[in-house]
């Protein structure tokens, strides 16, 4: 079994990710694979699982609360968990945190040249920009990004 964290999940869609403690890639959580009550899962809460293939890449099944989480309660707010402090834009609905922060333009070409430079470090400079402003104007679109 791997332990890790919560990153976020949707249950609406009924899916998320979990950061592992040892590191590396997301891996994938659907609501089928849970061992826990859906409604218990937020970001940061502590997890045991395990790890498998899956069709498009690693996958959690067996999900079920860490040794030592307690009733899964983290202490912590998401955002200690984000990098980020706590957004004035977060949403709550019913008294629950949806996890969509509307960053702004400056903070979300910050975010996506972190990740192209994570995942694909031989990226040249003018490709990271090119991507970036494409990836900028899919956001706006969308309303993902302020201004």
């Amino acid at each position: 079994m791997v332990t890790g964290r919560v990153v976020r999940f949707d249950g609406v869609k009924g899916y998320g990710f979990i950061a592992p403690d040892h590191g590396g890639e997301d891996v994938f959580l659907h609501v089928n694979d849970l061992r826990i009550p859906e409604a218990s899962l937020r970001p940061g809460l502590m997890v045991e699982f395990e790890v498998e293939e899956g069709d498009r890449g690693l996958k959690a099944s067996s999900v079920q609360l860490a040794p030592g989480s307690g009733n899964g309660s983290t202490g912590a707010p998401a955002s200690a968990f984000s990098g980020r402090p706590e957004s004035p834009s977060r949403q709550v609905v019913d008294g629950d945190d949806v996890l969509c922060d509307v960053l702004n333009s400056q903070e979300y070409v910050r975010d996506v040249t972190e990740v192209l430079l994570e995942s694909a470090p031989g990226l040249t400079a003018a490709h990271i920009l090119q991507v970036r402003q494409g990836m900028l104007q899919f956001a706006k679109k969308h309303g993902w990004v302020e201004g």
